[in-house]
């Protein structure tokens, strides 16, 4: 049976197979990563967004507020607890499938080509496991994928209704992270290249659905006319900075999109994907120009910028499960194109091929972080060095104990993060500087703060930073504290008492405590009123 068996009828018994086998590795795969979103502790970031959710914000310097929303989901259903902040993560990833499924069986009404859409996210890294740790784009991939769905739909139907959906889904993608704004090229070729522009230009749809975007993008808006847009300038620093051309970045780079799409996954989807756009804008079809514009130009743009910048781990994650459906209409399209038999068998070889060794590989990662007692990675191992955090508050709740001492300081927003995290309320936690970080956030229970001694706990070297002549507190060294993963020191943490000091909350914005760091420690300026509590 070739790959474009038609499933608009009943599916026959192979059919029905292969759907069930589709649906017990998905189901298997759901269950691997409720298991590795309850047994691996939070990273920093995670615990970061988790203060976030326990906040009454509008937005937040860093990015909007929608993975807050998410998290503050989770754990109204299971509680504070590592599965409670990861579990919109797990929803995420299913809702995705879901989608990219109706999006190719829509396009197709193949069923080979359904299971390959929906089993290519478990084989990549990222998707089969890496859904579970929650950041801005597990937010936003679902709410992105589903504008694209809604584009479909116009495509397919012609009910201009469909552009208010995808507005709606573009808002909620923006409201998640602001990366959703790069599939903007790719709504616009989808509007302007097939011959139906005029139709659409001249319609009040898609203005419409601009207006839509922009109202539920509306809450990032206020937040930032209010605080001097510094959301927009906090990412414009990372936008335009640049370091000369690196080598490493570009491998890093690279290098990355293989290890969280697949070593042979990543090639596949490519071809697919230049396929699909050669279709699409030599024959000026809406769909096929969507799809591939909308992960080409974002994985060209951090392709330019990796040279000369780092690009981070989950920046270019939004876009591949388009890409998944990209390849999987067009392993069907293949067929009705009259290729040969031989090019059928060896694309739907490496499809197949990808799949299966991208799952294995997936719960093999899986095992050796749920599992396994080795550290093959030492200190670049991205889990093994956010670990131990536990041990440093420990460490801290007895310096509490010696000295009477009532709240906890820190210098970075990851100490911060992860001390608020693990004290659970139970004592104030204050990051003393990058206050810009925390605008509009609640009195964090400063009459435990006010007159009484802190410990500071801070990453070496960070206790020996010049910001210290900024602080008036007389310091006692107390000791130190090591973070440890698997037998192996991954970071060394200085724990003092300070005295004769109230933080605050609220600083100048022209003042080292205030301004907030981008990229190698650049603090660029801010200016206006800065609010917290």
């Amino acid at each position: 049976m070739t790959i474009a068996a038609d499933i608009s009828a009943k599916p026959d018994g192979a059919e029905r197979r292969l759907l069930l086998v589709a649906v017990l590795v998905v189901a298997a795969m759901t269950l691997l990563r409720i298991v590795y979103a309850s047994a691996i502790d939070l990273r920093t970031d995670e615990a970061y967004y988790w203060t976030w959710s326990q906040e009454a914000a509008l937005s937040y310097l860093d990015h909007p507020p929608g993975i807050a929303w998410l998290i503050r989901i989770g754990t109204a259903i299971f509680g504070d607890t590592a599965l409670g902040v990861r579990f919109g993560g797990i929803v995420a990833m299913l809702v995705t499938q879901l989608l990219l499924a109706d999006i190719v069986r829509r396009l197709t009404h193949d069923a080979r080509a359904v299971v390959l859409a929906v089993l290519m996210p478990e084989a990549a890294l990222y998707y089969g496991l890496l859904m579970a740790k929650v950041a801005p784009d597990v937010a936003m991939i679902p709410f992105a994928t589903a504008m694209v769905w809604s584009l479909v739909r116009l495509a397919q139907g012609g009910d201009g209704r469909w552009w208010l959906a995808a507005g709606l889904f573009a808002g909620l993608a923006m409201l998640s992270k602001f990366t959703a704004i790069m599939f903007a090229p790719a709504v616009a070729a989808f509007l302007l290249v097939p011959d139906w522009r005029w139709r659409w230009l001249r319609s009040p749809y898609p203005y419409l659905a601009v207006l839509v975007a922009i109202l539920v993008f509306s809450p990032v808006l206020i937040w930032n006319a209010q605080h001097d847009w510094a959301s927009f300038r906090f990412q414009g620093v990372r936008a335009t900075a640049n370091y000369g051309i690196s080598l490493r970045t570009i491998g890093d780079y690279i290098g990355l999109q293989f290890g969280l799409v697949g070593f042979v996954m990543l090639p596949v989807v490519s071809s697919g994907l230049v396929m699909t756009a050669w279709r699409g804008y030599r024959r000026r079809e809406p769909v096929a120009i969507l799809l591939s514009t909308a992960v080409l130009v974002p994985f060209l743009y951090f392709f330019f910028k990796s040279l000369t910048l780092r690009v981070g781990d989950t920046w270019p994650m939004f876009m591949w499960p388009v890409g998944f459906a990209a390849t999987a209409v067009n392993l069907a399209i293949m067929t009705k194109e009259g290729w040969s038999a031989r090019m059928l068998r060896s694309s739907l070889f490496w499809a197949k091929t990808a799949i299966v060794s991208g799952i294995a590989f997936v719960v093999i990662v899986f095992l050796y972080y749920v599992a396994a007692p080795w550290n093959f990675l030492g200190k670049i191992d991205p889990i093994g060095a956010e670990a131990g955090y536990d041990q440093v508050a420990a460490r801290a709740q007895a310096a509490l104990d010696e000295t009477g001492a009532t709240w906890i300081a820190t210098t970075d927003y990851r100490t911060y993060a992860m001390m608020r995290w693990l004290f659970r309320g139970r004592v104030p936690v204050i990051e003393i500087n990058e206050r810009g970080r925390f605008q509009d956030f609640a009195d964090p229970g400063m009459d435990r703060i006010r007159g009484h001694a802190g410990i500071y706990v801070g990453r070496e070297p960070d206790d020996r930073s010049p910001l210290w002549e900024h602080v008036p507190a007389k310091r006692e060294r107390l000791g130190q504290a090591e973070r440890r993963w698997r037998g192996l020191v991954m970071d060394t943490y200085a724990i003092e008492k300070l005295t004769g000091w109230t933080p605050e909350l609220s600083p100048p914005k022209d003042s080292p405590l205030f301004q907030w760091k981008v990229l190698a420690g650049a603090y660029p300026p801010l200016e206006g009123p800065s609010r917290e509590g």
